[in-house]
């Protein structure tokens, strides 16, 4: 039986993780921002233990993860759920907006990841799931900043696969497409007020089709929370798991363009060297 600690679980993909997993058997640790929005019944649930808190605030991250050390005895999964979208033209966001969402998204992440990991390393083992998005892969119009939060958690995974490995500890960034739950919803996407008229037939077009498309987006949140369950019982689970036909679709699409501009490139690409490098 495993122990989940899993931020942003009172909504979203962190909800249906929480349930799925506590269908599974494991306990669940559901840290939330505020416990009294948790809508699970929590009382006769000796596998449910709710934690207040906001990733952005790494006391809290360090006193959450103790809490459910003295609770539970362990952390064996870490799901680095909490994070919320930023719509806006690269050009449109504040300063202060984008500090914002990389407060949240990256900076949060980190908090509770370097909570955790002092006590998977001792104990030789555990799984970090960090949630990134398709956005992780390949930027698009209106979401160039919300990406650019999800390719650093991309890299951050990366490298704390190949950190942890040596001490039985596994690391994996998951890339979830267009699923249908309250991401498109204020509540968890933010929208920049500053509009620039000259970004209207890209980035305004976005903001119609991301109101437009809320509540009916292809994907299933249900079997993406079973999805986590099979994750984290895998031997060897992978580094990244894409989720979605339309997030494998537009990253097998931007990998065929990648190579169409090597090979389109390749003489300047390779002619960057010193002339007695290879020889």
């Amino acid at each position: 039986m495993k122990v989940w600690f899993i931020t942003g679980a009172s909504r979203g993909f962190g909800l249906e993780i929480t349930k799925a997993v506590l269908a599974s058997g494991d306990k669940v640790v559901a840290a939330v921002r505020n416990p009294n929005e948790f809508t699970l019944q929590t009382e006769n649930n000796e596998n449910l233990f709710v934690v207040p808190l906001d990733v952005t605030n790494e006391e809290q991250a360090k006193k959450a993860v103790l809490l459910t050390i003295d609770h539970f005895g362990s952390i064996d999964v870490l799901v680095n759920n909490a994070g919320y979208g930023l719509l806006s033209a690269v050009e449109e966001a504040s300063a202060e907006e984008v500090k914002r969402n990389y407060d949240t998204n990256v900076f949060g992440l980190l908090n509770t990841t370097r909570a955790v990991l002092p006590f998977m390393r001792k104990q030789r083992s555990g799984h970090i799931i960090n949630i990134s998005s398709v956005g992780g892969l390949t930027g698009s119009i209106g979401w160039g900043l919300y990406s650019s939060t999800k390719f650093a958690v991309e890299g951050i995974t990366e490298a704390l696969a190949l950190e942890l490995a040596p001490l039985g500890i596994k690391a994996t960034v998951v890339e979830p497409g267009y699923f249908r739950t309250n991401f498109l919803d204020a509540s968890s996407l933010s929208r920049t007020p500053n509009i620039i008229e000259d970004y209207a037939e890209t980035v305004g077009k976005m903001r119609a089709f991301a109101t437009q498309v809320n509540k009916k987006q292809p994907g299933n949140p249900a079997k993406l929370a079973e999805a986590f369950v099979k994750l984290a019982a895998a031997k060897n689970p992978p580094v990244h798991l894409p989720l979605g036909k339309d997030t494998l679709e537009r990253y097998r699409y931007k990998t065929a363009e990648f190579e169409k501009d090597i090979e389109n490139w390749y003489d300047i690409i390779t002619g960057t060297d010193h002339d007695d490098v290879g020889r």
